[in-house]
């Protein structure tokens, strides 16, 4: 989820519906265990959303099979940008749990067998993105490693993991934001203030490589992600906020601009979700969580003069009043917050479920004020309009799922019917505007309801936004929260101690 904007690119703890295979056993031909569509009646939702992915993914193998990602309009392959033009099968690798999910089984099938025959990384000789191989590429193949038992998918995680320890060789340990796969040499954007990484990159690797370390006995994956977090707990912190940008060579933070949105946002999901997945060991993750969030609500979480609240930026002490769809997690951030600290009594569970129901409802507004209901890049609050773009390069869509994986925490955590139904809104307005015959297209401008379209299917489209489509209208047995954590790119990864599912090694 945590990409810099580009319009190119409370359930039962022992419920787990998962076939859980001997953890060195690869299974030759994959099998569904029966729960997640057969033992239960399936909604008229969950129909809907897997059709939408049977589209989507169909359309994919037929014209862009083992290119990143697929062009519908055009009807071909598409391999630019993150991953410096190197067909890697992204869509694939990003998608292959959420066919589990629906229970497509031959699709996840062909997938597993291009993986196991084709993945491979070693030759890749331009600069790809560390952050976004982390969390498509290792996250989508633990993922599958979890919910199958097939030891192939650790193997390539860890093969591809491995292959991104150089981006960790610097001064303090702070990983560049790009790496040479092939030379091993890695580097910041140019565009990066102060030759700095990026917050919402450095800081987004925790939950992939501590559970790559826990279930390969390796301890460096671990030992890596651990020094990061460490550092950044050193570090004073301007009025108790996270600059976007830290220097890899000083350790000291760039140009002081503080968001919630593009550039540090998954930062603040990963300290929440690390405590989860450690079942509450990982002290540290909630107390910098904690700090951090009071910081936030003290400086960034205003009003309009509607009463719609949102999340601005800072920028050198001053206020934009400005909210990025990126954002829009955030509604689901405080709602699981809330629950997963709902026996604390140093916070208040309703206070953060409060923010949570009022930022959620301000991006749903973002939705609901353009003629496609579908929501702007970024949406802006001031006298004369609220929740609305205005500059011309914010107002895109180009699949993103945020808004709707707020209104899936909200929906498993309060089971408010209206959450659904935002969904469901959100659901036809991806068919009517987004859906071509070649599957499904961003949009250049979402106040116009035939403007044109940008002839890019995301690999996030598949792997989050159909996802949280489907789970919006799935029992809670499926991926129950206390045995699952979704990782920023919707990849489900097993809660340690609670979840069999998580196999760790016995070296």
């Amino acid at each position: 989820r945590r990409r810099p904007s580009d319009p190119q690119q409370s359930p039962d703890r022992n419920t787990s519906w998962v076939r859980v295979y001997p953890p060195q056993t690869p299974s030759p031909r994959f099998r569904m265990h029966p729960m997640p569509r057969e033992m239960r009646r399936i909604s008229k939702g969950e129909k809907k959303i897997r059709e939408m992915m049977k589209h989507a993914w169909d359309n994919y193998e037929r014209y862009a099979w083992g290119e990143n990602e697929l062009q519908p309009v055009s009807k071909k392959g598409h391999s630019a940008g993150i991953f410096g033009k190197t067909a890697m099968g992204a869509t694939i690798v990003d998608g292959m749990d959420t066919l589990y999910l629906m229970g497509m089984a031959e699709e996840f099938q062909r997938a597993r067998n291009w993986v196991a025959e084709n993945l491979s990384l070693n030759d890749v000789s331009s600069d790809i993105s560390v952050f976004e191989t982390n969390i498509r590429f290792v996250g989508g193949l633990l993922s599958c490693y979890a919910l199958t038992g097939d030891s192939m998918f650790k193997d390539k995680a860890e093969e591809i993991a491995r292959l991104l320890l150089p981006a960790f060789n610097t001064p303090k340990g702070i990983p560049h934001a790009l790496i040479n796969i092939k030379t091993g040499v890695s580097k910041n954007y140019a565009w990066a203030s102060s030759g700095g990484s990026i917050l919402a990159e450095l800081g987004t690797m925790h939950l992939e490589f501590a559970y790559l370390s826990d279930i390969t006995g390796n301890p460096v994956y671990r030992e890596k992600v651990d020094r990061v977090r460490q550092v950044l707990a050193d570090l004073d912190k301007p009025k108790g906020l996270y600059p976007n940008y830290i220097n890899p060579k000083t350790g000291r933070w760039g140009q002081h601009h503080m968001s919630m949105g593009a550039l540090g946002d998954s930062f603040y999901e990963y300290l929440l979700k690390a405590w989860i997945q450690s079942d509450g060991e990982d002290v540290q993750a909630k107390r910098l969580l904690l700090d951090a969030v009071k910081a936030i609500e003290a400086k960034m979480l205003l009003q309009s003069r509607s009463g719609f609240l949102y999340l601005a930026e800072i920028k050198y002490d001053r206020i934009e009043a400005k909210m990025d769809h990126l954002a829009c997690f955030a509604g689901g951030f405080y709602a699981l917050m809330s629950w997963v600290l709902s026996d604390d009594p140093s916070v208040s569970k309703e206070h953060f479920m409060d923010i949570a129901k009022n930022l959620t409802n301000t991006c749903h507004e973002s939705y609901d004020r353009t003629p496609t209901k579908l929501g702007p890049e970024s949406f802006r609050f001031t006298e004369q309009l609220e929740a609305r773009a205005t500059k011309q390069n914010e107002k895109y869509y180009i699949l993103r799922p945020e808004v709707i994986e707020s209104y899936f925490y909200l929906w498993r955590l309060t089971k408010d019917q209206k959450y659904r139904d935002w969904g469901w809104e959100a659901a036809q307005a991806l068919e009517k505007h987004c859906r071509v015959e070649g599957g499904y297209t961003g949009l250049k401008n979402v106040y116009q309801t035939d403007g044109p379209k940008d002839d890019v299917q995301q690999s996030f489209f598949l792997a989050e936004t159909l996802k949280y489509l489907y789970l919006l209208f799935s029992d809670d047995s499926v991926l129950p929260l206390d045995q699952w954590v979704l990782n920023t790119e919707a990849h489900p990864l097993p809660v340690k101690n609670r979840n069999p599912s998580y196999r760790p090694s016995i070296r």
